[in-house]
């Protein structure tokens, strides 16, 4: 997680689909006002974009710091108003991956739960929490490995911590994750939590864009370990 450096993997004069590395913050926030995802993309995301917030130019959705992978960013006032409603309607497909503790009873399922503020601890979401809010996300088991299991998941909502909540409370927390399972887990120094494809009508034109990216090294290595190592 050294680099943190996003590189732009789709693009024209309307959009750019960033592909964030572990360790970047989107947009400044308490304890994290500078060297941002949207101020380093500041040059190509014109400042009034986001109802006029300077901290968030373009920013249309969002990734934990930790949590790596796609955005889709706008680089004009009606592209960013596009993609908002787009978003709301559900026309953006948000893919991630992400290695859980345990096996979950079915290979696929639906996790509908409201989300709302930990009420203890401020960092925090929870199900139920205060003033939760409806949140649903699809998984699909890829591949079931020794005592982990890895999972593709599809978000119908995009609450703050939204996976990593609903991971928690059907008791297959996110393997590393320091918040929400066990930090550490097969040498993960973050969650391992990857936003792999982003698929959506281009806000303009109407076009198909789908993007797809890798899994970067240190979650590639933490899978390789659940393959080979049965004490991870």
């Amino acid at each position: 997680m050294s680099d943190t450096r996003p590189s732009i993997v789709w693009q024209d004069e309307h959009l750019l689909v960033v592909d964030k590395p572990a360790g970047l913050v989107v947009h400044p926030a308490r304890g994290h006002r500078e060297g941002t995802l949207s101020q380093l993309l500041s040059g190509a995301a014109a400042g009034g974009v986001g109802g006029g917030d300077p901290d968030r130019p373009g920013i249309v959705h969002r990734l934990d710091r930790d949590t790596s992978g796609l955005l889709v960013v706008a680089c004009s006032e009606d592209a960013h108003r596009l993609l908002q409603v787009a978003l709301r309607e559900r026309l953006i497909e948000r893919e991630y991956l992400a290695l859980v503790e345990g096996l979950p009873p079915a290979r696929t399922g639906t996790i509908e739960a409201p989300i709302g503020r930990h009420p203890r601890i401020r960092t925090r979401m929870a199900v139920g929490g205060t003033a939760p809010r409806e949140a649903r996300t699809h998984f699909t088991l890829e591949r079931s490995l020794r005592g982990v299991s890895l999972l593709r998941l599809r978000l119908d909502t995009g609450r703050t911590h939204q996976i990593r909540v609903h991971l928690q409370a059907i008791d297959h927390p996110v393997c590393g994750d320091p918040e929400y399972g066990a930090p550490g887990t097969l040498g993960l120094t973050r969650q391992f939590l990857h936003a792999t494809r982003l698929a959506f009508p281009h806000p303009i034109t109407g076009e198909l864009v789908d993007v797809s990216s890798p899994l970067p090294p240190d979650l590639r290595q933490a899978l390789q370990r659940a393959e080979g190592d049965p004490g991870r």
